[in-house]
């Protein structure tokens, strides 16, 4: 079994998406996803520590015991729970991918950008 991780918005539109999108790039049988609110706000920010170590401790969970060597942090336009211009959310997105790079150094991570057409693209 082959695992990879999402750590994705909680907007229904964007999860199935981002899970055909994964189990393609990563040859992943399995995604396992962990959703927020705009999770690219709590990388970015860092102050909500409540959030970050809920996204952290389940990640960890998909990391060392699913061993899933693969992480997404996805980010999309008109984000109800990041209500910020695209750019912003790009920026963020950016910094998110540094941050989790830092966390899991022996693990794949990059940043994808799931349009408004519902295409997820890998971003950073």
């Amino acid at each position: 079994m082959s695992f990879c991780t999402a750590i994705n918005c909680m907007d229904g539109r964007v999860q199935l998406p981002v899970i055909g999108f994964l189990q393609t790039r990563f040859k992943a049988e399995f995604v396992d996803c962990i959703t927020e609110p705009g999770p690219v706000r709590i990388f970015a920010k860092t102050t909500d520590l409540i959030a970050l170590n809920s996204i952290i401790t389940r990640t960890d969970i998909s990391v060392n015991h699913h061993g899933s060597s693969q992480i997404a942090i996805c980010a999309h336009p008109d984000c109800a729970g990041n209500p910020v211009d695209d750019d912003a959310q790009k920026e963020q997105l950016k910094r998110s991918v540094i941050f989790l790079k830092e966390a899991y150094p022996n693990v794949n991570v990059v940043g994808i950008w799931i349009e408004n057409n519902l295409h997820p693209q890998e971003y950073c």
